[in-house]
């Protein structure tokens, strides 16, 4: 059985071969992109064991991602096709200077129609970690309640939880994610929030103000993503800032904060204290940026430590 265990939806990403406006671009590459999914793979590429709950159409997107993940190792078992519902898509704008934007096609997907009973509490119950995101309960309302269910579960069973907010306004209004988010947070024992996060969820903009709010919810341990400045992290006994990896050139950051959530979890699997764990969590998102697509980019253990120097690269 899996170490950790995630859910929410995965989509067909059509990636453009160029960047630009989009109505402009001719060719798209397809790939897979999904919250829970990066981080899952991320986690197995660390060298643990990960599965993923989720809802796909029975339709060929929906078949490419099933035999995606499960191609990259990633526990499948839980997923269900559904006949009356399509797979979601997205398409990534990308552009030379100056953030990425996506456009989704997901309204009415298969995965928006995750129910409590989709979830196996056996399933959940023998992980060390479950892992949520503020993307999974935007979707619908049974989407919030099997969120809502996977969490009492895992509390139930003494499986820690793990939440990065991952506010998507597309998908609702900053009132609403605060509200359903902060509610999660309550319930997590770990949180994973960006600076901009942190302003709409608990109206704080300094890493270590937000951290004191999260801590002052009962959570155990808050991880402040600060981008290529690294991170912040607290809990109950320490804090301390730990520097980030700049790199040269970012080629696309989207997936770099699924890659950081993987890094930090895979740490504590292996036994690190939390500052390791956060260091592999911010060499694991830096190295993200560095391949165009969602998961393309996530290290394996050997190439994490080559990166930060630990180890020298083999030229074949």
């Amino acid at each position: 059985m899996p170490e950790v265990v995630t859910l929410g939806e995965t989509m067909v990403l059509m990636n453009p071969d160029s960047s630009g406006p989009l109505k402009y671009v001719t060719r798209f590459t397809k790939q897979i992109g999904g919250a829970e999914s990066n981080f899952a793979i991320g986690v197995v590429r660390l060298g643990h064991g990960a599965g993923w709950i989720s809802r796909v159409g029975n339709d060929e997107f929906g078949k490419y991602i099933v035999a995606f993940i499960r191609g990259e190792g990633v526990d499948t078992s839980q997923v269900k096709f559904d006949p009356d519902a399509p797979t979601g898509l997205y398409f990534k704008e990308r552009r030379e200077y100056g953030e990425s934007k996506v456009y989704y096609y997901r309204r009415g997907s298969a995965a928006s129609r995750l129910s409590p009973e989709d979830l196996d509490p056996d399933y959940i119950g023998s992980a060390k970690f479950l892992h949520v995101t503020g993307i999974t309960p935007a979707l619908s309302e049974s989407c919030y309640r099997t969120v809502k269910e996977a969490i009492k579960i895992a509390k139930s069973r003494g499986v820690k939880v793990s939440l990065d907010p991952n506010i998507r306004l597309k998908l609702w209004s900053k009132e609403r994610a605060r509200e359903v988010i902060m509610e999660l947070a309550t319930q997590a024992d770990i949180i994973l929030p960006g600076l901009s996060e942190g302003a709409i969820l608990v109206g704080e903009r300094e890493p270590e103000k937000i951290a004191a709010k999260f801590l002052d919810q009962g959570i155990e341990t808050v991880v402040v993503k600060l981008g290529k400045e690294g991170a912040y992290f607290a809990s109950g006994s320490e804090s301390k800032f730990v520097p980030g990896y700049p790199i040269e050139r970012v080629v696309d950051p989207i997936g770099a904060g699924d890659g950081f959530a993987a890094g930090f979890i895979a740490g504590l699997l292996k036994g690190y204290s939390i500052e390791e764990s956060v260091k592999l969590a911010n060499a694991v998102g830096a190295l993200a940026t560095t391949v165009t697509g969602d998961v393309e980019g996530l290290p394996t253990m050997e190439e994490v430590a080559v990166f930060q120097g630990k180890k020298e690269g083999v030229d074949r």
